[in-house]
């Protein structure tokens, strides 16, 4: 049993400590160790609490323990975890299970990241200065980005738009070192953010006395961070623009296939005017392939004797980035490598998604969880253009009379740490 003065949080950061000071090894037995598709075995599994307990040291009452928290925040969902290449949990409730597809909103916007982190790598001449290049040319977008809505776009820098800090407008509050500022008019989010021409400053959206519009930087780029969904649907339009492909076919080539997904799509059908991939947010994949894509990064960015993405650009999404000074959010990803959130591991990083999923990535514990959510509507054909069930019956859990019982934007701190609690010390 765990000796409760001595916190698995602790025993996290204490790892962490003397992986840093033997240059981030991990043990043998942790490193070899990749998933075959589930069409065939699959993840090698663990079940019952002995198992549980002495090939991952984790205690199967705690998860389930967590499992019952998750089940409070959102109406649909699941937890899955995996510590040291072990699938170790894996629940689900409403109508999630593991053939059902949802519509994971802005958890889809990592795999943009991650997508143009293999582009730099497969076309170095074309970013000769990494992060640093200037993008807002024809050599990168299409004829139709110019002329550019703001002159000042031609200054912003690949970082500053993937960590958010290119002066794009998005959600308030929006911060500037730390210190919260709100910005009139907002910029778009959800579905508008994915439409090209919206995206671009070259369309607004909504009524004249209520406007959204990212056609104006709300500051000069690299001086403040704003969540700007449309910031992130510009990298997708700049790589469909270089690599000749949409960011689906591309994704499909780079990560689906040599990890060895499923049916996999993206959300957002029901947007008649989002005609190109979304880059901003909507992908779909089997619960247990979203596991794989956490596992990628654990290995940072290694899968079998390939190396998919970059390990420096995984290392760079993992941790606070010099492109942005303003907030604890990298390339894409929620970072706490400056201590903010004391309840977790300083090299925690993780996205979340609106409908309450969660995707965490904690190396010093070697582990995985995907804090699956959604609305019902995110589950429904009219939003993924394929039926969500996939041949397979959702689990029979009434959840019609759910209320929830747990805050959803502090929930998954909560889930994080009661995930991490249940490690054995």
């Amino acid at each position: 049993m765990r000796n409760p003065r001595f916190p698995a949080t602790l025993f996290i950061a204490l790892t962490f400590a003397i992986r840093l000071a033997t240059g981030g090894e991990m043990p043998e037995s942790d490193r070899v160790y990749y998933p075959a598709p589930d069409a065939q075995e699959g993840w090698r599994a663990l079940s019952g609490e002995d198992a549980v307990r002495t090939k991952a040291c984790m205690e199967l009452s705690r998860l389930d323990q967590a499992f019952e928290f998750v089940k409070g925040t959102t109406k649909n969902g699941g937890l899955l975890v995996v510590r040291n290449g072990w699938l170790v949990y894996e629940r689900y409730f409403g109508q999630a299970h593991r053939e059902s597809l949802c519509n994971t909103a802005s958890c889809g916007k990592p795999f943009t990241s991650i997508a143009v982190g293999i582009l730099m790598a497969e076309h170095p001449e074309l970013f000769p200065d990494g992060l640093d290049q200037q993008i807002f040319t024809r050599q990168y977008f299409p004829p139709d980005m110019f002329p550019l809505s703001d002159p000042r776009k031609s200054k912003i820098r690949l970082g500053q738009l993937l960590s958010f800090t290119a002066g794009i407008r998005g959600n308030n509050p929006c911060y500037v070192h730390g210190a919260e500022v709100t910005i009139e008019p907002a910029g778009p989010d959800g579905w508008q953010s994915m439409v090209d021409e919206i995206a671009t400053g070259h369309r607004d959206y909504g009524k004249p006395e209520h406007r959204i519009s990212a056609a104006t930087l709300w500051c000069e780029p690299g001086e403040g961070y704003s969540y700007a969904s449309s910031s992130i649907h510009l990298a997708s339009i700049m790589l469909r623009t270089v690599a000749r492909q949409e960011l689906q076919t591309y994704l499909d080539q780079k990560l689906a296939k040599p990890m060895g997904w499923g049916r996999w799509t993206y959300g957002y059908k029901s947007a008649r005017d989002v005609t190109h991939t979304p880059g901003a947010g909507g992908i779909a994949l089997r619960p247990t392939d979203m596991l794989r894509f956490g596992y990628l990064l654990l290995r940072e960015g290694k899968w079998n004797d390939q190396q998919l993405v970059p390990a420096e650009f995984v290392r760079h999404c993992s941790r606070v980035s010099p492109y942005n000074p303003h907030y604890p959010y990298s390339l894409q990803f929620d970072v706490n490598s400056q201590g903010g959130i004391t309840q977790l591991p300083r090299d925690a990083f993780w996205k979340l998604g609106s409908g309450g999923h969660c995707l965490c990535v904690v190396p010093s514990a070697s582990l995985v969880l995907w804090k699956l959510g959604g609305r019902d509507s995110q589950y429904g054909s009219e939003d993924l253009g394929t039926s969500a069930a996939a041949g397979q019956p959702p689990v029979q859990d009434d959840r019609s009379n759910w209320r929830p019982s747990a805050d959803l934007n502090t929930a998954h701190i909560m889930t994080i740490k009661l995930v991490l609690d249940a490690i054995c010390s």
